[in-house]
């Protein structure tokens, strides 16, 4: 291999690896995706709301959503779009902003670390879903409860369903929950 070719490599090589660094303040950043759980993901609708929602936070590009798992893809720089945040931090940065932005209606955790198999899905049929606004205070109620990894709310199926782990939580805790926020399950409303 002649000496140009080798001058090419040694010099080219590092140049183009740090294309997709951006610098700012001084600071070489890189652009990076990280999949986070979406919360207030709580109808296929949604996925567009969200879409909607993050044309307001231009620094962070949403790549890809899942309702199925109600995960999605981000990618963003780290110094741009959370100056000063060290990277234990970003997911509460970011859950701040989008929940600031939305409301509340929308929000960030970390990924599930319990693998699917693990968890037990649950479905509580409900009376009295009638709107988006009643399925976003059933949802609320339940995914907010120690256990819960992932929640639906339909006011078209008029359904509730979660993916908990059952060594924190258990269907009656759940119905138990709605209950209190007078979200009837059909047996409920019958009597």
């Amino acid at each position: 291999m002649s000496r140009f070719k080798l001058y090419s490599i040694f010099v080219l090589l590092p140049l183009l690896a740090s294309s997709a660094e951006v610098t700012a303040d001084d600071q070489t950043v890189s652009e990076k995706q990280m999949t986070f759980r979406v919360t207030g993901l709580f109808s296929p609708d949604r996925e567009a709301d969200l879409k909607e929602v993050m044309k307001e936070l231009p620094e962070i590009a949403l790549v890809r959503v899942q309702f199925k798992t109600s995960e999605a893809v981000f990618e963003f720089s780290s110094a741009l779009a959370f100056p000063g945040a060290k990277p234990e931090q970003i997911v509460e940065r970011f859950d701040n902003r989008l929940r600031t932005l939305t409301r509340g209606t929308f929000g960030i955790r970390e990924v599930c670390s319990i693998p699917r198999e693990k968890l037990k899905f649950v479905e509580i049929p409900i009376a009295g879903l009638d709107c988006k606004g009643c399925s976003l205070a059933a949802y609320e109620t339940v995914y907010r409860l120690e256990g819960v990894e992932q929640a639906t709310a339909s006011f078209k199926d008029r359904l509730v369903t979660a993916w908990i782990n059952p060594e924190k939580t258990s269907r009656d805790v759940l119905e138990a929950a709605l209950r209190k926020r007078n979200i009837p399950a059909p047996a409920d409303a019958e009597n």
